[in-house]
């Protein structure tokens, strides 16, 4: 529901606000703040916003750096993590201008919203619903060092197989065996029941909550479809709520994509789907799967452009230490029914026409949601534009498991990027679908990539602890 000035205010009062908290945004994808007492607040501050330094968020910007923040009425949440009563707000980056502000190109808000108005301008649709799952793992405890005399890191989960010998009452799960398993042995049921609750209260519908795969403590939480400027503000929002309920819990949450070597790892598969004066544009009755050929052609732009996009939906060097065959790893560029085994699947129990979507299932959580939906969208929107098929270009469908397949027939199978590094080259070399009609900025693509190569050359130069096992000896 809309919100205005008066219904911030009225919020205020009811609920004794003492602060207003404003979240911005940063190129990583996380959270900012600024906080200012509710008594200062006016429709003043809504007006002018609150200025900030851009080039402190690591935005390459051509302008000033001095921006301001305006804040986002309809984000409007009451904060439960804080003991002082906080309004927490977000919303857009603007350049001081004369005679009037306008929006920064270059932040992660505004490029969601201007990859919404160049779908709204092709005529294609007028909507996005996207429906992100969270994957996640609990650990009781976490440590690491890198430093000259080590590099270590260290997880325990209680429930955890490992601790078979030492938990005292045997309430433990064994490897790969915690999949959606029941109490005893789902100990933080009440911390993600709490998220949940957490979550509708900021206006997020969730679907369910359950255990995932890896027995050391790795879940799930699934919202409801959602428009796509409101489920990127949600995924940051479910992310500050999974962590700090952690935290309140005596847990910590990570989203890392693989944390724990021979366990599952975590990916943000995303759904999606689009409407055109309230009708679905990707279902149809005699389509293969009963979707449309603009969902079809949607779907081809996604994997004509897969190698670029990992670098936005993907771009953390862990990352690549997930998308390996195995533990339903979506690592082959193609498309299927039900099939964990492609980088697009297309869900068979999602019947009504008004809910026919599939999901890419390569994304992780360490993305700025905002650069990976926005991402997503103008990638799909080219191969409707060009009328990208799927199928003429060899990418499906593959209803069979492609890991049981002939290793002559795997040879002839396209995979996603190994390594960070091959994702940004192909971003490189392939981003004009991201800058069509302005939506991503030349200057930000340019020091997104600078900005990772020099995270990968950072990571690379630091020993492994693997490597002392290989090669220490020799």
């Amino acid at each position: 529901m809309k919100k205005s000035v008066k219904d911030i205010l009225a919020i205020i009062k009811e609920n004794n606000i003492e602060m207003v908290d404003f979240k911005m945004v940063d190129i990583n994808g996380q959270y900012r703040h600024v906080t200012i007492p509710a008594q200062n607040f006016s429709e003043e501050t809504m007006k002018s916003g609150i200025g900030f330094d851009a080039s402190n968020y690591g935005y390459a910007v051509v302008e000033k750096s001095d921006m301001v923040f305006i804040p986002d009425p309809d984000t409007a949440v009451i904060d439960p993590f804080c003991s002082v009563p906080t309004l927490s707000m977000t919303g857009n980056a603007m350049i001081i201008d004369t005679p009037e502000n306008r929006p920064l190109p270059q932040y992660p808000r505004n490029i969601v919203r201007a990859a919404v108005k160049a779908m709204q301008d092709s005529g294609v649709a007028d909507t996005m619903y996207i429906l992100p799952e969270f994957e996640f793992y609990l650990f009781d405890q976490v440590g690491w060092e890198v430093s000259g005399r080590e590099m270590s890191a260290f997880v325990d989960a209680k429930q955890s197989y490992w601790n078979s010998a030492n938990e005292g009452l045997g309430v433990v799960v064994p490897k790969q065996k915690n999949y959606h398993i029941a109490k005893p042995f789902d100990i933080s049921y009440e911390c993600r029941s709490e998220m949940c609750k957490y979550m509708t209260d900021a206006g997020i519908e969730i679907n369910y909550h359950h255990p995932e795969v890896a027995a050391s403590g790795q879940f799930e939480i699934e919202p409801q479809l959602g428009e796509v400027v409101h489920m990127a503000d949600a995924t940051m929002m479910i992310k500050y709520i999974i962590h700090n309920t952690a935290l309140k819990y005596g847990k910590t949450a990570t989203f890392m994509p693989k944390p724990i070597y021979g366990e599952a790892g975590s990916g943000m598969h995303v759904h999606m789907l689009l409407m055109k004066d309230g009708k679905p544009v990707f279902s149809d009755d005699n389509g293969y799967a009963h979707l449309s050929e603009t969902a079809h052609y949607f779907m081809g732009g996604l994997l004509k452009h897969i190698a670029s996009l990992c670098a936005l939906t993907n771009p953390s060097t862990n990352s690549f230490k997930r998308l390996v065959p195995g533990f339903e790893a979506p690592v082959t560029v193609g498309y299927a029914t039900s099939n964990r085994s492609a980088v697009i699947r297309i869900p068979a129990y999602a019947k009504s026409p008004e809910k026919r979507r599939f999901e890419l299932r390569n994304p992780d959580a360490t993305c700025n949601p905002y650069f990976c939906y926005a991402a997503i969208l103008m990638a799909g929107l080219d191969g409707v534009k060009n009328k990208i098929d799927p199928h003429k270009n060899g990418w499906g469908p593959y209803d069979v498991n492609l890991y049981h397949l002939p290793e002559e027939e795997k040879a002839k199978l396209q995979g996603l990027p190994v390594s960070l590094e091959q994702a940004l080259d192909a971003l490189e070399k392939d981003n004009e679908y991201l800058t069509a009609n302005g939506v991503f900025p030349k200057e930000l693509i340019a020091n997104f990539i600078k900005t990772k190569r020099a995270e990968c050359r950072e990571l690379s130069a630091i020993p492994n602890p693997a490597e002392f096992d290989k090669y220490f000896n020799l």
